[in-house]
């Protein structure tokens, strides 16, 4: 019997806590896949920032990215492992490059997704041109800002284009506020967007694969209580809405990794942000819900490299769009989106790998959660943020969380 070792690497910027359970966990599988007369053993390798020939050959099966959307130099040399060496990526860094929050908008507005009502304004400021002062003159037209509140509506918000981190996000509540808040927006091209007011939930929901994860969000909080411990929030119907929704954005612009936020008013949940293609990752923000997402990641990443998923560098949207064209009510257009996404997340081929191959996952995660191994991922990425004189109490409140997943993990696998 052969063994063909699949390699994956992980590229990584500030990544503490999850790259070490990863590679942890990873081991402690104690993987060997049969395909075929062979078998399918993993190793993980970080990868590294320096020179390179674009011809020299790429050592890698699958990237788990975590730099595409900001660090140039990943980028780069990712873009031209896919074109020449067949690399496996999860998030299609042509599209997380070009498709920002802007262009989801439009996109998902077409797909007839209740996205709140937006418009674009020019920036403020300009950056200094040759050929600005004569564009500006020619074809740049006066207009009444507040008119644009006035027809959208107050309360709103206005935010970057482009977004990021909820930086120059504002919210906006009369004429006055939008005139000073776009008096200091600078050089950003700005959106507009209505409020979506009354709600009572707000929800991030986290895709990686064809899996979803759902929580119950609250971005008014301190960064490390914002995705709330709770439970039962939403009932079935309004579940499968979700995952159909942060399915059909993940799939549409090739995003494997993404997180989709919704705001629930009355009956209806307004997808508000979801350009999220490298989304929060940390057991300081994650805490409870930290271990789910790892083990989610093992499940993809393992059957992306056993199976060798093939990229696709070229997004397909019009499968998508013939369904837009059919008069269906909005749920069941939703699903056939879903469907789309299902199919091309290969979510069969996938539930029945991890039945076969990974069945012992859960509870290795949940033997791994108790270990000081894994105390000490968290006490290391505590102290990379917090100062000093709370890294004891922080890395005992995120401990404790993670205790308390264990908790319920077990009992749910009757494993306590």
């Amino acid at each position: 019997m052969a063994v063909n070792t699949k390699t994956i690497g992980l590229s990584l910027g500030a990544d503490l806590c999850w790259p070490a359970c990863y590679e942890e966990i990873v081991r402690r599988l104690k993987l060997e896949i049969p395909a075929g007369d062979d078998a399918i053993r993993f190793q993980i390798e970080r990868l590294t920032v320096e020179p390179f020939d674009l011809q020299q050959p790429c050592n890698y099966d699958i990237v788990l990215d975590r730099l595409t959307h900001w660090f140039a130099a990943s980028r780069e040399w990712i873009k031209k492992a896919v074109l020449l060496d067949g690399l496996y990526v999860l998030n299609n860094p042509w599209s997380l490059q070009a498709m920002e929050k802007h262009t989801s908008y439009a996109a998902m507005m077409k797909l007839g997704m209740p996205v709140p009502r937006t418009w674009m304004i020019p920036p403020k400021e300009h950056a200094p041109s040759a050929d600005l002062k004569p564009t500006l003159e020619r074809y740049a037209r006066l207009f009444d800002l507040g008119s644009i509140g006035r027809e959208l509506g107050f309360p709103l918000y206005m935010k970057p284009y482009d977004g990021g981190a909820w930086v120059g996000v504002t919210r906006i509540d009369n004429e006055e506020a939008l005139r000073a808040a776009y008096e200091q927006s600078g050089t950003r091209v700005m959106h507009l967007q209505q409020a979506v007011e009354p709600y009572d939930l707000f929800v991030r929901c986290i895709g990686l694969g064809p899996q979803v994860h759902i929580v119950r969000y609250d971005p008014s909080s301190p960064l490390h209580d914002r995705y709330k411990v709770d439970f039962h929030f939403v009932d079935g119907d309004a579940w499968q809405l979700l995952t159909d929704t942060c399915l059909t954005i993940n799939a549409f612009f090739g995003w494997e990794f993404n997180s989709c936020e919704a705001l629930r008013s009355g009956t209806t949940f307004h997808p508000i942000d979801f350009a999220n293609a490298c989304p929060d990752f940390q057991v300081t923000s994650l805490h409870y819900h930290f271990p789910e997402m790892v083990k989610n990641m093992v499940r993809w990443s393992i059957f992306c490299a056993a199976t060798d998923r093939k990229m696709q560098p070229c997004l397909d949207w019009e499968p998508f769009f013939e369904v837009a064209k059919r008069d269906l009510p909005y749920r069941e257009r939703l699903h056939a989106y879903a469907n789309i996404a299902r199919q091309r997340l290969q979510a069969d081929a996938f539930a029945e790998f991890c039945h076969t191959h990974l069945s012992h996952l859960n509870e290795v995660v949940w033997e791994f959660f108790a270990t000081d191994f894994a105390r000490d991922c968290v006490h290391q990425k505590v102290t990379s943020l917090f100062p000093a004189h709370e890294v004891e109490q922080f890395t005992e409140h995120f401990w404790g969380l993670i205790q308390f997943w264990r908790k319920t993990e077990g009992e749910r696998l009757g494993l306590t």
